[in-house]
């Protein structure tokens, strides 16, 4: 029997008792209707558009607040940090108090967190707000996928799923160009607050559908919380990720190097506490045994690759086009349009292709990103500083097609062997994991393309980050020939 039990709230009489006096136990899990299936996705969304949303705005919350490098990258990393670090015990947490009770509770935080961060008075108060934010984050954005795996069966999960990794795609273009739209529209003279705000109607609208559409699901034998394995992992993930964002503004301190000595020693704890656990039986914040699937397994070692280059792409496009081409935010939004579109178009027909194709469709997607990147960065060399949209538009459209077709398959693949009574770990585990690697992406692109800037113009340092890229697609496209031809 699963492990799984849907609790939803009868609109009927209680049912009836047998003659011995026993309930008769509920005959399965309450399928995800469409609305509630649009409901987790919008949950979904909201945490990575807000990821990116804010890269446009910088340079308006620079001016704003007096902020300063190091503390922009605060804003970008504290959010990122608190993000990745809590979203493996937000799965856990759903899976014992009730994910949709967890999901109802992160909405509402992140609701709050977004208004705090819209009235910052300071770049401080800004930083906590981002922090706090990405807490929230965390624990609405695993029960997404927890709630797909534990109502969803056979054909209807393969497309929830397709539709998740096509959500995140779009989202993490989407908060660009959001972002964009809404610093220069300047509404009621927001300016960059804006981009905070917005997200306070949507969360009413979204904890409205969640108590109307999305059933409550559950472990029934929970597991208790591993404290020495979630305080290892926020010691790993801190240790790494701070310094790396913050080392370049900050002048690389010494604070920055111990950090980064500490790493290993964390890492090497983390790991070793939980293969204890897992073998004695326990209960494991990243259950060893769980990385065993092999479907999880070969679609990390693809997302990682992907995930660090794509977000190191997005945040060096927004600071070269705004500040190398001298585009407005609104230009700078809209360079990225033709990826949106090709993504989403990409996404719609990658169902049909991987079942025809298999696995091959993300080596395909792969090939046609590679294609993209090398468009955008001929385009960089012959025709900068006069690049306008037009000549951005091939590079940046071939890519997102690429791209289309390979994150939403690989969300897919990933998931598709995790138990539904481990869906809520399942799924922190892998957008832990997506989700340290876009910041890793900012830290270690984002920083290669600024330490470059000075000594060799915009130009040529845009051009070796796009290099760099390069190599990373070529990865990811040559792991994915290990990919199943035939995909579930």
């Amino acid at each position: 029997m699963s492990d799984t039990t849907v609790r939803t709230t009868p609109s009927s009489p209680s049912p009836l008792t047998t003659p011995a006096g026993r309930v008769p136990a509920p005959a399965g899990p309450a399928a995800l209707s469409p609305l509630g299936l649009f409901t987790v996705l919008l949950g979904a969304a909201l945490p990575l558009i807000d990821f990116f949303i804010v890269n446009v705005a910088l340079p308006a919350i620079d001016a704003d607040l007096a902020a300063g490098p190091a503390m922009l990258e605060l804003v970008v990393a504290g959010y990122g940090v608190a993000y990745a670090v809590l979203l493996v015990l937000g799965g856990r947490l759903g899976d014992m108090a009730g994910r949709r009770r967890l999901f109802l509770i992160g909405m509402a935080a992140f609701g709050i967190t977004s208004l705090a961060c819209g009235l910052a008075p300071t770049a401080w108060t800004l930083v906590g707000a981002r922090v706090a934010q990405g807490a929230a984050a965390a624990m609405m954005l695993p029960q997404v996928l927890a709630t797909i795996q534990a109502t969803t069966q056979g054909p209807r999960r393969a497309r929830a799923m397709s539709l998740y990794g096509a959500t995140a795609g779009l989202s993490m273009v989407a908060g660009q160009i959001l972002g964009g739209v809404l610093v220069a529209a300047d509404v009621a003279g927001s300016g960059w607050r804006a981009v905070f705000l917005v997200n306070v109607p949507v969360v009413l609208l979204g904890l409205v559908l969640a108590t109307r559409a999305v059933p409550e699901t559950r472990s029934e034998r929970p597991a208790s919380v591993d404290v020495p394995g979630t305080l290892l992992l926020a010691l790993s993930l801190v240790s790494l990720l701070l310094p790396l964002t913050e080392g370049r503004a900050t002048g690389w301190p010494v604070w920055t190097w111990v950090s980064l000595g500490v790493f290993p020693f964390a890492a090497t704890a983390f790991y070793r506490t939980e293969r204890r656990a897992d073998r004695l039986g326990g209960t494991p914040l990243v259950p060893p045994s769980l990385l065993r699937l092999e479907s999880l397994r070969r679609g990390l070692m693809i997302v990682v690759p992907f995930s660090i280059g794509f977000s190191g792409f997005m945040f060096v496009v927004a600071v070269a086009l705004q500040q190398g081409l001298r585009m407005g935010p609104v230009s700078a939004g809209l360079a990225l349009v033709p990826m949106a579109v090709a993504f989403f178009a990409a996404s719609l027909a990658g169902p049909f292709l991987v079942a025809r194709f298999g696995g091959r469709v993300v080596t395909a997607g792969g090939a046609l990103q590679a294609l993209g990147i090398g468009l955008l960065l001929l385009a960089v060399l012959r025709g900068w500083p006069d690049l306008g949209l037009a000549g951005l538009a091939p590079g940046v459209a071939v890519a997102g097609l690429g791209q289309g077709l390979q994150l939403p398959v690989l969300m897919r693949l990933m998931l598709s062997d995790v138990p539904a009574d481990r869906a809520g770990v399942g799924g922190g585990v892998m957008v832990t994991i997506q989700q340290s690697a876009l910041a890793l992406g900012v830290a270690t692109l984002g920083s290669l393309f600024l330490a470059l800037t000075p000594s060799h113009g915009m130009r040529d340092a845009l051009a070796v980050t796009l290099a760099v890229q390069l190599v990373m697609v070529a990865v990811t496209a040559a792991l994915s020939l290990r990919l199943p031809r035939v995909m579930r």
